[in-house]
């Protein structure tokens, strides 16, 4: 698995690109917005008012984040017309809100026009999307010609081979020509494969590599003697990419890793680099801090209320599941009567889910003010104490109690890959229209799978959004 930084690099055309766009549009915007449409005039004398230049720097700061902490560039080369567009919204969405997150937390949010920033967004969308198409079609024309790129021999048994060389012909933007193929449990010599030449077969391949040129070499050869056509094609001096779709096929994620002399393929449902990780935590320390500091205020104003309601606790404590199987205590603001988890057993016939989690309707447990706080969301609040601890992310799996858990069959245990979250894919998907226990596991795998920092950002968005339109809060 490529590095990120490796990945960005491999597409810094595309970041300058954009760079350039975000420039432009910004100083476009600037003289729409100053000067009418007089456009022309405008920037024939340079025409910028000082005020926005710290606007600019604010822009360009917000791009380079999301091109740093972002996967917005990943398979870029692989997208066609309507994703790509997809794509360009999606970032030009990140850049518009981060922009005005900043100039909110600055206070500096009155200084700007709002309407200069969204003609800058509208230039953007067109100019990024122009300019990265534009760039793909010459990619295009340039990949279909053998001039600057690696040659490529691939090896390997008959009916891979096929797939192989299918699959890399169909690739778009190649930086390597396929030159031959070789393959290993038959002797095709002089025939061809997708129209490529079948050069040798497993005795010959090695001296046809020494006569021809061949920088890299695609092996999909898992027999006794692998290390030694290994060993004997590096002697050569040959790059050599051994294809593990055998041993690692339906694994989402994997990475080469070294464990002191050991040098192992690691293979997990998801995969998240050192840089995540810390970008990740620092979102959630940014988020519960003030959540604590609210959730104290909201003590002051629902205790008593609580307490008068259903004479008891302020705050619900409660064992539950994170990470791997690792428990801690979750806390909420009081929602049910006291004998709650006794009267649940009574309930259990009128569990609307399929599955190992417990929802009904019209729940008798719950109190008066508890169907305002959870119909409010008011009392998630304090589980930022458990973020602030680290038990738990912002956004993550819902943490199931110790009762489901000892419930779960082997492929449950997959959504619990990562730290539970106070918010996550299925609570912003319609959680009080789902069901069936097997499609909140289908979302939270389909959270692990793709996660990426701006996939939170959008789920934190969405959560926003339902909270305020009271939607599937119960």
């Amino acid at each position: 698995m490529q590095n990120k930084f490796t990945s960005k690099a491999k597409h810094l055309d595309f970041i300058l690109l954009d760079l350039i766009c975000v420039l432009m549009s910004m100083y476009l915007a600037i003289n729409i917005r100053n000067s009418g449409w007089a456009i022309i005039n405008r920037i024939s004398e340079g025409y910028v008012k000082v005020d926005v230049d710290n606007l600019i720097i604010i822009v360009v700061l917000m791009h380079l984040a999301i091109v740093l902490f972002t996967e917005n560039y990943s398979g870029i080369t692989r997208r066609g017309k309507a994703k790509e567009l997809k794509a360009v919204i999606e970032h030009n969405f990140e850049l518009l809100a981060g922009t005005f997150l900043i100039l909110f937390f600055a206070k500096n949010e009155v200084q700007y026009s709002r309407l200069l920033i969204l003609i800058f967004a509208g230039l953007n969308v067109v100019f990024m999307y122009i300019a990265r198409t534009t760039r793909k079609i010459f990619l295009f024309r340039k990949s279909s010609s053998p001039k600057g790129k690696t040659m490529m021999l691939i090896v390997g048994d008959y009916e891979k081979v096929v797939r192989i060389v299918a699959k890399l012909k169909s690739m778009k933007f190649r930086t390597f020509w396929i030159k031959g193929v070789v393959i290993i449990d038959r002797d095709m010599t002089g025939d061809k494969i997708e129209g490529i030449d079948v050069v040798s077969d497993l005795d010959g391949m090695f001296e046809y590599v020494k006569s021809n040129v061949i920088d890299e070499v695609f092996l999909d050869y898992s027999g006794k003697d692998v290390k030694a056509v290994i060993d004997r094609f590096i002697a050569m001096g040959t790059v050599v990419h051994v294809c593990m779709n055998d041993i690692l096929e339906n694994v989402p994620k994997s990475t080469v890793n070294r464990f002191d002399e050991y040098m192992v393929v690691t293979a997990t449902v998801n995969f998240m680099t050192k840089k995540q990780i810390i970008i990740k935590r620092l979102m959630d320390l940014c988020f519960a801090i003030p959540g604590v500091i609210v959730t104290g205020i909201l003590c002051i104003i629902l205790g008593p209320i609580i307490y008068f309601t259903s004479p008891g606790p302020i705050f619900f404590k409660q064992t539950r599941v994170g990470r791997n199987g690792r428990t801690f205590k979750i806390y909420k603001f009081r929602s049910m009567y006291m004998d709650a988890e006794e009267r649940k057993k009574e309930l259990m016939e009128k569990n609307k889910m399929s599955g190992l989690m417990f929802k009904m309707d019209d729940d008798p447990r719950i109190t008066p003010i508890g169907k305002f706080i959870r119909k409010t969301s008011l009392d998630e609040f304090p589980q930022f104490i458990n973020i602030l601890k680290g038990d738990m992310s912002l956004v993550g799996t819902r943490p199931p109690t110790w009762d489901e858990y000892t419930q779960y069959e082997q492929h449950h245990k997959s959504r619990l890959a990562i730290k539970p979250g106070l918010t996550g894919m299925w609570q912003v998907s319609g959680r009080s229209e789902i069901t069936d226990f097997e499609e909140v596991v289908r979302l939270d795998n389909e959270y692990i799978r793709n996660f990426c920092l701006s996939l939170d950002v959008k789920i934190i968005l969405k959560t926003v959004v339902t909270v305020l339109k009271r939607k599937g809060s119960v």
